[in-house]
């Protein structure tokens, strides 16, 4: 068995309900990365199937020691399992894809070649595909919103898959992000980073575990998990409403002198001071609460049931 300090990419492959999947995309990674001469291990980290995937993929892990199987104790989200397999990887460099070949299997060796040419992090970015009114508004929203209120300029369509080298995990791993958006820490870390365009092939086997829901929930928190100032917008629109309140004084100011009625001036002046003051408040206490985040980091992804085929000295 390789020892994991001789293994040079670590292929990580989140699944759920993939046992059409699991066997095609392990052989379609190794039918990829074989040929290059490089030492990988590929491993499947399955977030509680319900089906036959994790009995499939242990029976290729007795036929082929370089496949690893990390099974989760229940389901921990999109995004928790999925980083947690890329923690638990010890390649030099770790390539991060889907099991249903939405992600495109024949960009490894490009990945692959990038990196041994120095460059950190190599992403792929799907083609701009066809998707409801909804979906596109909300992508599109979520896109404005994090270029604009953003810590960071995350890429859109960028899904994740891709490539990032030992010291990218390592930097990631050390923040002790709760819930990592990781393709907003990718662009974090500030290391460079290559984009490829490729164009989504279309669904071949099985079906996406995706829906409306779960992709506002990866748009939810990438904001929240990239965009800090995002927190502070209610102080902003606190001092607007100030300067408004201040206005309508002024307005009632003018009224009195030419002999106008006040009232209406005074409440909305005093209508709009009392906004003023609650955003104000909901400011200060969401600094509060990013405050508290940046010093409360460390809480465990997942919780693991189970490994397989992984070696004493892989950690």
């Amino acid at each position: 068995m390789t020892k994991s300090a001789d293994i040079d990419v670590s292929v990580v492959i989140p699944c759920y309900n993939e046992e059409m999947n699991a066997g095609p995309i392990a052989e379609a990674v190794i039918a990829q990365l074989e040929p290059m001469g490089v030492s990988f291990d590929i491993i499947f980290i399955d977030n509680h199937s319900t089906d036959n995937t994790v009995a499939i993929i242990k029976a290729m892990c007795q036929r082929d020691a370089r496949i690893r199987l990390i099974a989760n104790t229940r389901n921990f989200g999109q995004m928790r399992s999925p980083t947690h397999g890329i923690y638990a990887a010890r390649g030099r460099a770790v390539i991060g894809m889907c099991a249903d070949f939405q992600d495109s299997p024949e960009l490894l060796p490009h990945f692959v070649r990038r990196w041994q040419e120095g460059v950190d992090i190599v992403l792929g970015v799907r083609e701009r595909e066809k998707s409801g009114l909804m979906l596109s508004v909300i992508r599109a929203l979520s896109y404005w919103l994090a270029k604009n209120f953003g810590d960071f300029q995350t890429i859109p369509n960028a899904t994740g898959f891709g490539l990032y080298s030992r010291r990218v995990v390592d930097a990631i791993k050390a923040l002790n992000e709760p819930e990592p958006f990781y393709r907003g820490l990718l662009v974090e870390t500030g290391f460079p980073l290559e984009t490829i365009n490729y164009v989504r092939p279309p669904r071949t086997r099985g079906k996406s575990k995706n829906n409306f829901f779960t992709l506002l929930d990866f748009a939810i928190a990438g904001l929240t998990g990239s965009s800090k100032r995002l927190l502070r917008a209610p102080l902003y629109l606190s001092v607007l409403g100030a300067l408004v309140s201040l206005l309508m004084l002024v307005g009632a100011a003018i009224a009195f002198f030419t002999g106008r009625p006040i009232a209406g001036w005074l409440i909305g002046m005093v209508l709009q001071a009392q906004f003023a003051l609650i955003f104000g408040f909901m400011g200060l206490m969401g600094d509060h609460i990013r405050q508290i985040s940046e010093r409360t980091r460390g809480t465990p992804l997942v919780l693991e049931r189970e490994r397989v085929n992984f070696p004493e000295d892989y950690g």
